[in-house]
């Protein structure tokens, strides 16, 4: 094939393979059978996050391959690497999720050195839990290189007595389990029948939600998103991820001429209708950071609130991603939000085309049944709403998807607790009342540190039947497969002094998603006294390590919880180096 197209004296590679100086690097090229014509055409990271820590990760290995051959097609030079994976519903519960959210960091980071390290000129990047998506993509911006993202895929949902169940069932069959409407039986065979694939969590929990983030803001190829892990087609969305990203690089489009903040937009905008998770104000956040892009957690939640809430997927609604994919997936719930006047369509995508043309070419309509049109929707406004008060000055997030309006408005005493392991273990015992507004703060990305969710807390409520009866607020975050009204990423957190650090048992909150308001009936002048008798963060055992460095690192909440001062403080772009 023909290499006249690419000029490789622009591209980063030219650094380890052109010239007489580079005679050594080539030695190492030629130890691994590369040919010399392969070593002298564009070289394409091909980053997983292959780990055989869980089944959202247990089949990017063998998608890589595909992608390879989808690269060398379209004239590449493919190299794959590997980044680490922390996946949420393994270190849920426990001290492991303090690791979650600092790996997007460390995943993006990683990424970011290899990619630097070995001057590869564009990326491929698969991942399939959590936070390895949007830490994949913040790496994509980052280096600003030609990229194409994709998702491993889902899982499939598993079957019992005649339903579809998910991994959020087990969850909440522990809560029954504990207040014992679930035997020890009947928990042996849900927990080996809820996930029986390879794939991430099916429902629209954070994986899926960020898949779909991955479409609507252009990096992943249209429709890609949607097919289970197991489905053999996925190879054929992973072939031509690998020649998209060779039509990329010809023609010189790279991660930020695609990310923008219309393409911000249009990915809160799917978020919201699909009644995402609330996770979703934390990465997309961090993404624009690492472009240059002012774009918190308020301005997403403008778009939430304005954004009609129309496809019927879990935790909230029915529906699983396998059933979104057979519908029509993200393309058709972008051609209803482009009916209703709600996408910008001259983004760029990964095609090379706009969004525009991509939707022009979309002939399925909404089903009725898992895509609502957008004129007809579930409920009006957006599955995820953000909130302000002098509880969270910086703002906090909830997830109301599936809930009537009666039940998005909630006032009750603070029942209070420094830990969610002390949440946990008082819900475990039922020692809290009807009414009340269970507060877990430290929880946050510095305090806690890690920003853990709390999803055995919340799914323990819920299985105990007292999912509606109580409130629960937190400078911690979500899962996506929360369900109830909690509230999530009050901010500032307590570890930065924030008012959720100086609630007191009784003290009267009020929640309501209706009018975005989060308050504690205390005076201006209360709060100053009791801040200025604040005996200051709590300590934590991470006193070294990793965690420890996160959390001295670690900014707002608000702001996506980054560690980095981003591209507005950048001196160079290293796809120009």
């Amino acid at each position: 094939m023909s290499q006249s197209r690419f000029d490789k004296s622009r591209l980063p590679s030219r650094h380890v393979t052109e010239g007489p100086a580079r005679a050594p690097h080539r030695s190492y090229f030629y130890a691994m059978g590369i040919s010399e014509e392969e070593i002298h055409r564009p070289w394409v990271g091909v980053a997983t996050c292959w780990n055989e820590a869980a089944p959202c990760n247990i089949a990017l290995n063998r998608q890589a391959q595909v992608v390879k051959h989808g690269v060398k097609m379209g004239g590449g030079t493919p190299r794959e690497f590997t980044t680490i994976t922390v996946t949420d519903g393994i270190a849920m519960g426990h001290e492991g999720m303090r690791s979650s959210l600092a790996s997007r960091e460390a995943i993006a980071d990683t990424v970011e050195l290899t990619m630097r390290g070995h001057c590869y000129d564009a990326i491929v990047g698969l991942a399939g839990c959590d936070k390895s998506l949007p830490g994949m993509m913040m790496a994509m911006v980052r280096l600003n290189t030609p990229s194409v993202f994709i998702y491993g895929g889902s899982i499939l949902p598993g079957r019992l007595d005649g339903r579809d169940v998910t991994v959020q069932d087990v969850f909440e069959a522990v809560g029954q389990h504990q207040a014992g409407n679930y035997s020890d039986a009947e928990l042996a065979i849900l927990e080996r029948v809820a996930c029986p694939s390879a794939g991430a969590c099916g429902g629209q929990f954070t994986a899926n939600t960020m898949a779909c983030v991955s479409e609507a803001i252009g990096l992943a190829l249209p429709n890609s998103s949607g097919a289970p892990a197991p489905y053999e087609s996925r190879d054929q969305y992973c072939e031509a991820s690998g020649v998209a990203v060779m039509h990329l690089i010809e023609k010189n489009i790279r991660a930020r001429d695609i990310v923008t903040r219309k393409s911000l937009e249009n990915a809160a905008r799917v978020v919201a209708c699909t009644g995402g998770s609330t996770n979703a104000g934390l990465h997309l956040p961090a993404i624009a950071h690492e472009a240059g892009i002012d774009f918190d957690l308020f301005d997403v939640c403008d778009i939430f609130r304005d954004t009609p809430y129309f496809v019927d997927l879990k935790p909230g609604g029915q529906f699983v991603a396998k059933d979104l994919y057979e519908a029509g997936g993200v393309p058709v719930v972008m051609k209803e939000l482009r009916k209703a006047g709600l996408i910008h369509e001259d983004c760029m995508t990964a095609t090379g085309r706009t969004m525009g043309e991509e939707l022009d070419i979309v002939t399925r309509e909404a089903d009725g049944r898992v895509i609502y049109p957008a004129a007809t929707p579930i409920t009006r406004t957006g599955g995820v709403v953000g909130l302000k008060g002098n509880l969270a000055p910086d703002g906090a997030i909830v997830k109301v998807a599936g809930m009537s309006e009666e039940e998005q408005v909630f006032t009750g005493p603070a029942r209070v607790f420094e830990s969610e392991e002390d949440a946990f273990a008082a819900v475990k015992a039922r020692e809290y009342r009807d009414g009340e507004v269970i507060v877990i703060r430290n929880e946050g990305p510095a305090g806690g540190p890690g920003m853990r969710e709390m999803l055995a807390t919340t799914a323990a409520i819920s299985g105990q039947g007292r999912g509606k009866k109580v409130a629960l607020i937190t400078d911690g975050r979500f899962s996506g497969a929360t369900r109830g009204f909690c509230v999530g990423h009050v901010g500032p957190e307590a570890a930065h002094g924030g008012p959720i650090a100086l609630l007191r048992d009784g003290d009267v909150i009020t929640i309501n998603a209706l009018t975005g308001e989060i308050s504690v009936d205390l005076s201006d002048a209360e709060l100053a006294s009791r801040k200025e008798a604040w005996p200051g963060p709590r300590p934590t055992i991470y006193a070294s390590g990793a965690l420890w460095k996160y959390a001295q690192l670690v900014g707002s909440t608000r702001l996506g919880a980054v560690t980095h001062p981003g591209a507005a403080a950048e001196a160079h772009v290293y796809m120009d180096i």
